[in-house]
């Protein structure tokens, strides 16, 4: 399975598809699309959350779909008939990649990391919703490779197009709280731990079970997991700190200039080793960026006891900003500089953060040779890398952060969780 092939070898046949994934010598691109031209997309998983995606990308040429549920494929399959539709995304990049400009990937976590491999062997541009893959390691080779075959991405971190958002990060830059030595993020709600099932029924007609799992070792088919309930379970999702943190640890992501950590912990509930939990708390210390002072970023799935101890209301907030001069309260589309009295008359900071001109048209420029989209891999990237490690310390104990080589020092518990085995058929070698 891991021998080195071709370009026109790489992912060759159905027949060696359906045997396994094969990795190889990447590609070079066969065309390019000019700036008024149309991309030939493929979209990778097309219900649910692939759809929007999907009618959000409906401006350019949408050459084929590939998803393992022909039921929840259909609301875009119905709207796109031209589409030439496919179970297996194998197949579509065997037959159709070298006409291709870009794929568009909206599937469970833990099938993130081999289609977008494959596509950008392929030398295609690379959308990819969060949390970018279901491991570090994924996510540092897909960052990696990207940059690498300088190839335009984007993660589907949609709310960094707010304009509320873009006031927050100009406020902590501009300096209006002091310097930022201490945040708290949030995501209301007690998703997680569904009930273990009890029955074995039948894979549906219409859902390819097999191609669904994909490198997630084999299991029977249960609807507790699939079609959606897949993200409270360790083998296939990331729970809500997988599902919201690229959302929220975006702001102070963004504002405070963040990138790896060097030393993750975290609390919580007893560790379940199939389900995520409903509640956890997460600390990452990121070390000092030129002036600004280190940082401690707490994330908690359910509101944190510090807001009601500063005596505030978190309604509608995901974040809390403490600086030297006073804090900073924010949600998507909310922002409070606190204390009140103080900055009562505070006036608005120069506007540095450009308007976006979309989050889909950021990527599709990116695709055409323009700038790179802003919430390109090389960014989201480590965003991504910490939300998972996060998970990392909650399921396997706190450690020390090596973040060049992966390491998490002093715990080989956690370094299991860092790269995951792969079921037979799905290795690969990059």
């Amino acid at each position: 399975m891991n021998r080195k092939i071709t370009r026109r070898d790489a992912i060759k046949s159905t027949a060696a598809l359906a045997a396994g994934l094969y990795f190889g010598a990447a590609a070079s691109r066969t065309r390019a699309a000019g700036p008024n031209e149309k991309l030939n997309l493929a979209c990778i998983g097309v219900g649910g959350r692939g759809a929007a995606n999907v009618a959000g990308l409906a401006s350019q040429n949408l050459v084929a779909f590939a998803d393992v549920d022909e039921r929840r494929a259909s609301e875009s399959t119905t709207k796109f008939p031209k589409a030439k539709q496919f179970r297996d995304y194998r197949k579509l990049l065997d037959e159709l990649g070298s006409k291709l400009d870009a794929v568009v990937i909206s599937t469970p976590d833990h099938t993130h990391f081999h289609p977008a491999y494959a596509a950008m062997q392929l030398g295609l541009h690379v959308y990819l919703e969060k949390p970018l893959a279901h491991n570090v390691w994924e996510t540092r080779t897909l960052t990696n490779f990207a940059r690498e075959k300088k190839l335009a991405t984007q993660l589907g971190s949609q709310r960094h197009a707010i304009g509320n958002v873009h006031r927050v990060v100009e406020l902590i830059q501009s300096g209006a709280i002091g310097p930022v030595a201490e945040v708290h993020s949030w995501v209301a709600g007690g998703r997680g731990m569904p009930k273990l099932p009890t029955d074995q029924p039948a894979v549906p007609k219409h859902l390819d079970y097999d191609v669904w799992l994909g490198p997630a070792k084999q299991r029977p088919y249960h609807p507790s997991f699939c079609p959606y309930g897949w993200r409270f379970w360790w083998d296939f999702g990331t729970g809500e700190t997988g599902n919201w943190g690229c959302h929220i640890l975006d702001i102070p992501f963004w504002a405070l200039g963040l990138k790896y950590p060097t030393r993750v912990d975290a609390t919580g509930p007893e560790v379940d080793a199939e389900r995520t939990p409903k509640t956890m708390h997460a600390t990452l210390k990121f070390p000092a960026r030129g002036e600004q002072p280190p940082v401690t970023l707490h994330w908690y799935q359910g509101e944190p006891a510090v807001v009601k101890q500063r005596g505030l209301s978190g309604k509608g907030q995901n974040t809390l900003f403490i600086g030297r001069d006073g804090m900073l309260l924010c949600g998507f589309e909310s922002r409070q500089l606190l204390p009140k009295e103080k900055f009562a008359d505070a006036k608005a900071p120069a506007k540095t953060v450009a308007d976006s001109p979309g989050f889909y048209n950021e990527w599709i420029a990116a695709c055409k040779g323009g700038q790179p989209a802003t919430c390109n891999f090389d960014y989201s990237g480590p965003l991504a890398e910490a939300v998972l490690l996060g998970n990392v310390a909650y399921r396997a104990g706190g450690f020390d952060w090596d973040s060049e080589n992966l390491k998490t020092t002093g715990n080989d518990k956690a370094q299991a969780l860092i790269r995951e085995a792969y079921r037979e058929g799905w290795e690969i070698k990059t």
